[in-house]
């Protein structure tokens, strides 16, 4: 008999849980929350090995996947260059993982419009509830439905997102708005800009559409800058007053607080990046949280992604970490009865999971931490920038296996 499985979540998590188990011949569906198809939702990853072979494991293909950088340079204050290491990647964006994912899934698998509030489980089945009251039956559950998870709030309810002390603004640039003098100097590399207590991370992603041709690139710009709570919930109220939980949509952003971080950038960061910034669409910014949950496991019911465990962006983490909790699930899955295969998976992901997100606050804390001499304020002579430029964005030792 065919074993069906419900994935809670059709975001980038949810889409490689349902294609790795459709591979093992489950009956897969997806219930996504939006009623609209997903899109637009976040800019630039930067891919690793290991990604990509869970891409091409998934049923994708690594062809066209994004810019190849050769380089990772390092930028003073005054716009010249302090460091610089030769270190190969592909960058892409959330668009085309996205959506060249989702176009594997079969027709009328995946369901948009499905907000899910909770769970209900016995020896034989997983029960999924809906908030329109609807049911989905099945063998095994997924909670792939991001930081915010219905599943692991009932699962876990004493597992909260811990603010890290700061935000990160995100922008992008078309390479076609571009000035000569930063085309050559920055947009062809990975660009830090590494002062103490702040932080710029920037490189080339493709075009709308996956477009590689030059000139129609883009570049993704990111910011981290510290903001305490009280700041933090300023920038989370918008317009009309209404104070936002953990996050804003981005349009709903005040318009003072877009130019206040106009106005800390024109008089903090080097002059390629204040171009990059004024010619990006509309910034917005998104707060810093982690957490872990003790256990990805309850009976029939799992957390994958996000919804198990969010790491602070500087590992870059966020899509391979998804993915590979994917592709452990399912495997766990070919092993054992649904219960001791989740108790496996959840055995192996947790401790790694849990090592990733504390490898990505070492690299927070090593953002904040000024060194003996004091803080860097112009870049230059930051004793924890050889360990940002070379541990940024990267699969950590201990987790690439």
């Amino acid at each position: 008999m065919t074993r069906k499985a419900i994935v809670c979540g059709g975001s980038i998590g949810g889409l490689f849980a349902a294609l790795l188990l459709g591979k093992r011949g489950w009956d897969v569906t997806i219930l996504e929350r939006n009623a609209v198809e997903l899109a637009g939702r976040g800019a630039g990853i930067v891919t690793h090995d290991l990604l990509c072979r869970l891409i091409v494991a998934a049923g994708g293909t690594t062809d066209d996947l994004g810019v190849a950088v050769a380089d990772r340079v390092v930028y003073a204050l005054d716009g010249s260059e302090v460091m610089r290491a030769p270190l190969p990647q592909i960058v892409t964006s959330w668009d085309r993982v996205h959506s060249m994912l989702r176009a594997l899934v079969p027709e009328g698998r995946y369901h948009l419009g499905v907000p899910v509030c909770g769970y209900a489980q016995n020896a034989d089945q997983a029960t999924v509830i809906c908030e329109d009251g609807r049911r989905f039956d099945a063998d095994v559950v997924v909670g792939a439905d991001g930081f915010r998870s219905a599943i692991r709030a009932q699962m876990h309810p004493a597992v909260q997102p811990e603010y890290a002390g700061y935000v990160v603004w995100r922008a992008l640039a078309r390479e076609a708005d571009l000035p000569p003098d930063v085309l050559d100097s920055t947009f062809p590399y990975f660009a830090l800009y590494l002062p103490t207590g702040s932080q710029i991370i920037g490189y080339p992603i493709a075009g709308p559409g996956n477009d590689l041709r030059p000139g129609h690139r883009r570049y993704n710009f990111v910011w981290y800058a510290k903001a305490d709570a009280a700041v933090l919930q300023d920038m989370l109220t918008d317009a009309s007053g209404t104070r936002h939980g953990l996050s804003i949509p981005p349009p709903l952003v005040r318009e003072d607080v877009v130019q206040g971080a106009f106005d800390l950038a024109n008089r903090l960061l080097p002059p390629q990046f204040r171009t990059i910034l004024a010619r990006s669409e509309r910034p917005f910014f998104t707060p810093i949280y982690d957490h872990v949950a003790p256990s990805f496991a309850d009976g029939r019911v799992a957390l994958a992604g996000d919804a198990a465990s969010v790491a602070r962006p500087h590992v870059g983490m966020g899509v391979t970490k998804a993915a590979s909790d994917a592709e452990a699930l399912a495997r766990a899955l070919d092993l054992a009865p649904v219960v001791p295969a989740l108790a496996a998976y959840s055995a192996e992901r947790q401790p790694a999971v849990a090592h990733v997100m504390q490898f990505s606050r070492n690299l927070g804390h090593a953002m904040l931490t000024a060194g003996p001499d004091g803080p860097s304020l112009d870049g230059r002579g930051n004793p924890n920038a050889d360990f940002i430029l070379h541990n940024t964005a990267l699969v950590p030792v201990f987790a690439a296996a």
